[in-house]
């Protein structure tokens, strides 16, 4: 393919060009997986498993490929990131800046998960108009809407679906007829590791019957969630992972890796979740409905985290409080830090109209609530892992092939990785 690949001329998208790709290309972002770094969480996820012998591949891989560190989008969730990965641009220009926010139409909260809250096309949409062949599978439905915006889904358009809902797809909503039997293994719990092993599986099938032209395979964080790096249970989830990455690489793809956030845990000494509740100190401090506290981390899998994160915004009544607030918000013990709108979107390029006042960023071991009436954390059944702020914003930026011209001295987005696969790699 790579004859072809060098007389097409680049896809343009979002303010980048893009080559074509000489190789299959599978970009991989594996959900919370917190590298090695200092300030890291008992070292990284796969550092710590190739240690204890678990990713002999990828221990390969990394020696004769390209191994870095890159940052990822604040706030440190998996909506804005996966699609900052597959626009190769940030919130600030694509508009997906939470997992949940405000609607600033219809002042409602809602999911953000309709592609009508996009505002920028995907690459992988962009190359399928241009004629690739195209492949994407989530772990959760959730996303699926958004990363398959812009495909022409069928017979012979692209493929786009989630293992969640594997044992509901037709050829004319995801582009392809039975996900179980294509994939050859049984429907997977939501709150399982099966869940991403089942799109790693679809990913070596697809690429082993369709040969996509682009790939890209998304997975949960429900293992590190509950499992810190190097424990049993994280070397097993990584061991599998390594098996894939084998097979995905014997197939001939360029593997691109990545992550959408790391992970840290939110304990206190008596490992119980270290919570700040903005929206009862708010209440304590301006009365009732003077502010209102959004999470964007909040989504329907209370399992994983109770809707606990390190990252909130608070609607203010009176806009006239904002820097008062900010001065005490950051007095409050494990909280990182403060922003009004501006400075926050400025720093973290993320839409204005879709943020409030207040930017509010807690530290590595704390975690940002409402009020505790507002979480249900019984089904939380291990100490708290959680993520969201700037202390969860490092992840892996790996390739099983080298790469030409890229700078040591760059800074790493990991919504550059595409570019990075595409332009950059030998």
């Amino acid at each position: 393919m790579s004859t072809q690949a060098a007389s097409k001329k680049p896809i343009e998208v979002n303010g980048r060009g893009y080559a074509w790709p000489k190789h299959p290309l599978v970009v991989i972002c594996i959900d919370g997986c917190e590298p090695d770094y200092p300030g890291s969480d008992g070292g990284g996820y796969i550092e710590r498993a190739v240690a204890a012998g678990a990713m002999p591949f990828t221990q390969r891989m990394l020696a004769s490929g390209t191994q870095r560190l890159a940052d990822c989008v604040v706030p440190a969730f998996t909506n804005p990131n996966n699609i900052s990965i597959v626009t190769g641009a940030p919130p600030s220009v694509h508009g997906i800046c939470g997992n949940y926010f405000l609607d600033p139409d219809t002042q409602a909260e809602v999911m953000m998960n309709d592609p009508k809250f996009l505002r920028a096309g995907t690459i992988f949409a962009a190359f399928a108009d241009a004629g690739a062949k195209v492949a994407v599978v989530t772990a959760k439905d959730k996303l699926r809407t958004l990363l398959g915006d812009g495909l022409a889904l069928g017979a012979d358009g692209a493929v786009c679906f989630s293992a969640e809902k594997a044992d509901q797809t037709t050829l004319a909503e995801h582009g392809i007829e039975n996900g179980l039997q294509f994939v050859g293994l049984p429907l997977p719990s939501v709150y399982s590791a099966d869940l991403s092993e089942f799109v790693f599986a679809a990913g070596v099938r697809l690429l082993e019957t369709q040969r996509p032209d682009i790939m890209y395979l998304s997975t949960t964080d429900y293992v590190q969630h509950k499992h810190a790096p190097g424990t049993p249970q994280a070397n097993d989830f990584y061991r599998m992972m390594d098996g894939y990455f084998e097979k995905l690489d014997a197939l001939g793809a360029t593997l691109a890796i990545t992550a959408d956030h790391g992970m840290k845990a939110k304990t206190d000494a008596g490992d119980q979740p270290a919570v700040i509740f903005l929206q009862t100190l708010m209440d304590e401090w301006l009365g009732g409905e003077n502010a209102r506290v959004i999470l964007p981390i909040t989504d329907p899998y209370v399992v994983h985290h109770g809707a606990l994160g390190g990252f909130a915004t608070i609607y203010l009544a009176d806009e006239s409080n904002t820097e008062a607030l900010i001065t005490r918000l950051e007095k409050v013990e494990g909280i990182e830090s403060v922003m009004s709108r501006a400075d926050g979107c400025a720093r973290f390029d993320l839409p204005a109209d879709r943020v409030g006042e207040l930017l509010v960023i807690s530290s590595a071991g704390n975690v940002l609530g409402r009020a505790p009436e507002d979480h249900d954390l019984s089904a939380l059944t291990e100490p708290l892992r959680s993520h969201g702020g700037l202390s969860e914003q490092r992840v892996p930026f790996l390739l099983n092939r080298p790469t030409t011209d890229l700078s040591p001295d760059r800074r790493l987005r990991n919504f550059d990785i595409i570019d990075v696969a595409l332009n950059h790699v030998h």
